[in-house]
Formats: structure tokens, sequence, C-alpha cells
């Protein structure tokens, strides 16, 4: 399997007081729900199980929240991938309102799941997501159109508004309240912690090999020879790994970019104009900006197909000076800014840009929360709270909108 994440991520460096590592899991273990992956997914299903009152045993092939986690920018996005636009053709005015509102619902309730596992982080931020260019200015004005009809809120900024809030010289742009930053790696160590005191058996370096339903079980095989006997077992390695080869199609696998720069003091700051925002582009692929607690920016983008190899890191290397360019020209001002952290993160795309969570017929007693895309903090979230109601019998009506016969 390819490494999940390569490079220098910002968020393993500042969060330096690792936890000790988890033991592996050796010989037989019998579970309501085992949980295949230990991202924010992984360990916020394993929570949110241990609080029902699940027997839950989690197992990740490395470590705790080291993968596409801290890959991530952390920005929790109540707008899928595919603009309102987009999905509307696909889909229906009504049930795109409906499809975003899930993320909205997601973004709330990942907050507060935080805020009681005792990670306080992830504070409330407005996203602006602007034109790259005139040409782009007529579809965004329609994308806020379609979004006004459908009382999803969000307000036009013109380019003085623009300038004002962000000190950004673009065309236009749409502010929408209600989205969030965190630290994703810290987010994620405290969803773990926070499942194992509820009850929750999480392990390390324990890699499977394969799972295999076994009448109204599920037995997952760990390469160690151990198994782990469940009624249900649950995939939440973000895309479909290759033991799962008749899923893999319904994925592409793309590789994005982050650069963390060097800290902008205080002048900097105030000569640069950009506000506490989170900001993206009409680009495709596109561009997503914010500020780190340290005084950083974070800068995320240059998405492309998977990249395989020793060609990996050379790849790696041209995108962040590319994404250092990209920024001097949103911002002429940090001419001669450097990059101190880049990293690259390995993330799964569908054709819709929504997830695939639920079951599949191919796959017995087994459940999937795969293809988050750009936006896997949140979209990674509401898999886990889907899967959730799944087994324990309560699912929501709106849950088929994100499932494999959609």
């Amino acid at each position: 399997m390819p490494r999940l994440r390569i490079g220098d991520s910002y968020w393993l460096d500042v969060n330096r007081r690792h936890p000790r590592p988890l033991a592996a899991l050796r010989g037989d273990r019998q579970a309501d729900v085992a949980i295949v992956g230990g991202g924010v997914t992984g360990c916020a299903a394993a929570l949110l199980f241990a609080q029902a009152g699940a027997r839950v045993v989690l197992v990740d092939a490395a470590r705790i929240g080291r993968g596409s986690t801290a890959a991530s920018t952390a920005l929790l996005m109540q707008e899928p991938d595919a603009d309102f636009r987009q999905l509307t053709r696909r889909y229906g005015a009504s049930t795109t309102r409906r499809i975003w509102m899930h993320g909205r619902g997601a973004v709330k309730d990942f907050r507060m799941l935080l805020s009681n596992a005792g990670h306080e982080g992830a504070r409330e931020l407005p996203s602006i997501y602007y034109a790259s260019n005139r040409r782009h200015l007529a579809k965004l004005r329609e994308e806020h159109r379609l979004r006004t009809q459908a009382r999803v809120g969000g307000r036009w900024l013109d380019p003085p508004d623009l300038a004002a809030v962000a000190g950004l010289d673009a065309p236009g742009a749409i502010l929408t309240p209600g989205n969030a930053e965190t630290d994703p790696y810290a987010a994620c160590l405290a969803l773990a912690r926070a499942a194992r005191d509820a009850g929750a058996a999480m392990h390390e370096r324990t890699p499977v090999q394969r799972i295999r339903p076994d009448g109204d079980s599920a037995i997952v095989e760990l390469e160690n020879g151990g198994t782990i006997h469940a009624s249900w077992a649950v995939i939440a390695t973000g895309y479909a790994t290759p033991a799962f080869k008749r899923l893999a199609g319904r994925f592409r696998m793309m590789n994005t970019y982050v650069v963390a720069t060097q800290r902008l003091t205080a002048r900097q700051r105030l000569e640069l104009g950009l506000g506490d925002v989170m900001l993206w582009d009409t680009g495709r692929p596109y561009h997503y900006l914010r500020w780190a607690p340290d005084g950083r920016l974070i800068v995320g983008g240059r998405d492309r197909p998977q990249t395989r190899g020793p060609r990996r890191r050379a790849a790696l290397r041209r995108r962040s000076a590319e994404l250092i360019d990209d920024l001097v020209a949103l911002y002429p001002s940090l001419s001669g800014i450097r990059a101190e952290y880049a990293w690259e993160g390995l993330f799964a795309t569908t054709p819709d840009g929504l997830p695939y969570v639920g079951t599949h017929r191919q796959h017995p007693r087994q459940l999937f929360a795969l293809g988050y895309g750009g936006n896997g903090m949140t979209l990674g979230f509401f898999g886990a709270q889907v899967v959730v109601r799944h087994v324990l019998g309560r699912p929501d009506p709106d849950d088929e909108l994100f499932g494999f016969t959609r």
C-alpha cells in the first residue's frame, strides 16, 4: 500500500508531545464492532460506538492520526467539494440542499464532540469562496443565486468588501459563516483518548490482511495471525485499499500539496490585510488558505492524479514551490516568503464529490466510510455518524444520499 503522507507535516511538529505507542493486537478478540483505520473517521466512530455501549476494537496499520489526518489543512467545511450548482444539475435543488445541511450539521456536531473530548481548538471561522479570475465570476454569481434560493446562506462580496476583509484583489466572492478550523492531529488524538476512556480497545501497528463475512459476523484477519470476530467491520481507511479491488473503480486517487510559511510579523499581517477567515478559490484544482495559530500561512492545493514511487518526492518539491508562487501572486507583498514545512497527502475523490458511506452488497457485514475528497475532516466525521446510526438501527433516510446505490 502507498504511504498516505510524505514530507514534513506542520501538525506533527507542533504537537511534539506524542503519545506513547499503543500495543499491537495479538491473538483473538470478540467485539460488536471492529474498526479498521485510526484517522479522524475511525477514532470518531470508536468514540461514538463506545458511548453507545458497544464493544469496540480499533486497529491501525501504523500510528493513530499520522496518515491522511496529519496531511490535512483541517478546514471544517460544510460545503462539499462539488459546487451547489454542480450538485443541483445532478440531483436537483431540494436534494442538494439536504446534502448541504448534513454538512452544516456535521460541522456543529463535530465541534461539540471535540469539545466534550477535551479538545477546545476547533473554532468557528467563516469561509470566503472567491472567483480566481473574471471568467469565473458569472458561475460564482450563479452559485450564490442558487444557494440563496435554497436558503443555505452566504453573503456576496464585491471587490471593495473582499479587499476589506481579506486584502484580496478578486472580482467577487461568497462569504459563508458556520465553518471552522482545528489542528487535525491534536483533534484525532483527543478522540482516540476519549474513545479509550469510554472503553474502546485501540491498537497501533496492527495491519489487516483481509476481512471476510461469516454468517452474521465479520472476521478481521490480522497480518500477525490474530483475528477480530465482530458483528460489523467498519472500514475507515479513506479509500478502497487493495483488499477491495471491486470498489476501486468508484474512486480516483489524488495527491494534494500543502505548505506552511515562515511566521509573519504583526506588521506583515497588518499590511497583508487577510482577516480571520479561510479562503478557497474557483480554480480546479482549487487552492485553500488560512492562518496557523502561530502566525504562519497554511496554503494547499495543486492537486494532481496520484504520483507513484520515487517521483513522488520530486513532485512535492515542485508543487510546494508552485504554491509559494501562487501565494505571492495573490499577495505580492509576500515576495520572498519561504515555506518552512511542505507535505503531501493521498486522498480519494468520487465522481460527484460526495463520499461513499454504508454497506455494499458484495461485502456483507462490512460498513465503508470512504472518498471524502478535499473535505476530509467534515465528511470523515459525517461518515462516522452514518455507520454508527446503521449499526444501532437508527438510520436517517438521507443516509442513502451518500450510499453506494445513489
